[in-house]
C-alpha cells in the first residue's frame, strides 16, 4: 500500500516553515520526511508523519493541507542502491514526477519516496524486482 504525503502551501515569509513544523511537533507527530519546493510567493512544504489524520486535522485550521498517495521504495544506504529501483520502474514505463529521499531506522536503511501516477502500478513493479516499499501502518510509531 501507498504511503501518505501531505502537503502544505506557506507564504514565502519568515516564521512560516517553524510554525508549520511547530504544529506538526505539539500534534504529537514525527516528520519521517521532509521536502520543500519554492516559487516566488510560496512554498510547498511536502512531508511524511506518523499520524497523517491528526496531523491534517490540526494542520487544516491555519494551512491548504492535501494528501497524496506516494511510494516510499527501500534501498541499501549506499552508492548506486537508487539506480535498480529507477530503472524497474523505467523499464515498466513508470513516469516519476518528483521524488525525495530519507534515512531508516536501521543501518544503512534509507527511502525514496516517489510521486507517481499510478502508485499501486509502481509498487507491483517494485515488489516483482524484489523491491521492499512502506505502507502507513508501518510508519506509527
Amino acid at each position: 500500500m501507498a504511503i501518505t504525503q501531505i502537503s502544505l502551501f506557506l507564504m514565502n515569509q519568515p516564521g512560516q516553515l517553524v510554525d508549520a513544523v511547530g504544529t506538526i511537533s505539539g500534534a504529537g507527530s514525527n516528520i519521517r520526511a521532509m521536502s520543500i519546493a519554492e516559487a516566488n510567493d510560496f512554498g510547498i512544504l511536502r512531508a511524511i508523519v506518523t499520524d497523517t489524520d491528526k496531523v491534517c486535522d490540526v494542520l487544516k485550521e491555519k494551512y491548504l493541507v492535501t494528501r497524496t498517495p506516494v511510494v516510499a521504495a527501500r534501498m541499501d544506504d549506499r552508492h548506486g542502491a537508487l539506480y535498480p529501483i529507477l530503472e524497474a520502474l523505467n523499464e515498466n514505463n513508470v513516469n516519476i514526477e518528483y521524488m525525495y529521499a530519507f534515512t531508516g531506522t536501521g543501518p544503512e536503511e534509507a527511502y525514496v519516496v516517489l510521486r507517481v501516477q499510478d502508485p499501486e502500478t509502481a509498487e507491483a513493479v517494485l515488489h516483482a524486482a524484489g523491491i521492499e516499499t512502506l505502507s502507513d501502518d508501518s510508519l506509527k510509531i
